[in-house]
């Protein structure tokens, strides 16, 4: 008896050495879950935080922890180290592209501990990766914003220059030029997630040049607030922002994040998870697109519609060819589809798009 429980103080309750992890009961793996911007920004962190709260709910016993408001810098590691000593979690939600390289760094202090990170690409044994398929709705609402445009100058509102970015920027022109095929995107870099001021300046400016319609990728609703006071339509992002926008809003890309975590939580409880990269989309429900606003035509909405449903379907791939890039060059020829690699690494532009990649 006394050689068990010695052995019992030396092994970890949990080991990830081989990749499988050994069950942790759910109401002590006490997930921690760092956010980049507040839960209140009515965007990414917000319905990041909306998961959390419903999968709160599905789990008994499940105690979450946040906090808010980490930048992506040396900053996280203490934050995520403070959750794993404090609040004895067994499991971290790192929930921005950004922390990528610092959770690495934690993870292997604390091999005892799964590690999600949110649209990411490394792995470890104790890491994985999770995301969702935005490009598939940002497609869709590409396919809105081009039917409700009258110019066929849209404009688009983006964070940083990331494969992540700019794929969703990509998706989003394919949809606007299948339907209007002469129609141009217009894009401006924030180099930010989080700044209400520069992406309300950024959306002003877009207007101004003669946009009559705006996309965004940014974590606040400013820029949908700064289409409803200049009256312009505009396509949210990350939540229904039909609130900052009652009258301009057509419709948004938005995320059902409880559909990653819970299945990450399930995994954990029952000794189940291992390290992989999820990557799941409209089929599994992890995004989707917003209702609709009361401007989109009945037709447009049945179009949308159907197309939504061949790709759930997988009878539909927004990034199948022919594609063209901004110089006319064809990328992805007629009947060839690109890899998944391939998206998730995208660095260039398609046909239509206005503005460059930094470098």
């Amino acid at each position: 008896m006394k050689k068990l429980v010695l052995l019992l103080l030396v092994v970890p309750a949990m080991t990830l050495a081989g990749g499988m992890a050994a069950a942790v009961p759910v109401e002590e793996i006490n997930p921690g879950y760092v956010y980049i911007g507040p839960v209140g920004d009515g965007g990414w962190t917000y319905m990041q935080d909306v998961g959390r709260r419903a999968v709160d709910g599905q789990f008994p016993g499940l105690k979450s922890t946040i906090v808010e408001s980490v930048g992506e810098g040396p900053e996280v590691v203490p934050v995520m180290e403070r959750l794993i000593r404090q609040n004895k979690s067994k499991l971290i939600f790192a929930c921005t592209f950004g922390y990528m390289d610092f959770v690495q760094e934690v993870a292997q202090k604390y091999p005892d501990v799964v590690f999600m990170h949110a649209s990411g690409y490394k792995r470890a044994d104790n890491v994985g990766t999770m995301f969702g398929r935005m490009y598939q709705p940002r497609y869709l609402s590409g396919l809105v914003a081009g039917s409700v445009s009258k110019s066929g100058n849209i404009g688009y509102v983006a964070a940083h220059p990331i494969p992540e970015v700019i794929r969703m920027i990509n998706a989003f022109t394919l949809g606007v030029r299948r339907v209007n095929p002469k129609a141009t995107v217009r894009v401006v870099w924030l180099f930010s997630w989080f700044d209400p001021g520069r992406e309300k300046e950024a959306a002003r400016a877009l207007i101004e040049s003669g946009c009559d319609v705006l996309a965004m990728h940014a974590d606040t609703g400013a820029v949908a607030q700064a289409c409803e006071e200049a009256k312009t339509w505009v396509i949210g992002y990350n939540n229904d922002m039909s609130q900052y926008a009652p009258t301009m809003h057509l419709t948004a890309p938005v995320w059902n994040w409880e559909k990653l975590f819970a299945p990450v939580i399930r995994q954990v409880a029952d000794g189940t998870w291992k390290s992989e990269a999820i990557w799941w989309g409209l089929k599994e429900g992890v995004v989707d697109l917003a209702p609709y606003g009361p401007a989109v035509p009945g037709e447009v909405r049945e179009m949308v519609d159907a197309e939504k449903a061949r790709i759930t379907a997988g009878e539909d791939n927004v990034f199948a060819g022919p594609i063209r890039d901004q110089s006319g060059t064809v990328k992805i020829g007629d009947g060839e589809k690109m890899s998944d690699d391939d998206v998730w690494s995208m660095n260039w532009f398609v046909e239509g798009v206005l503005g460059e990649v930094p470098q």
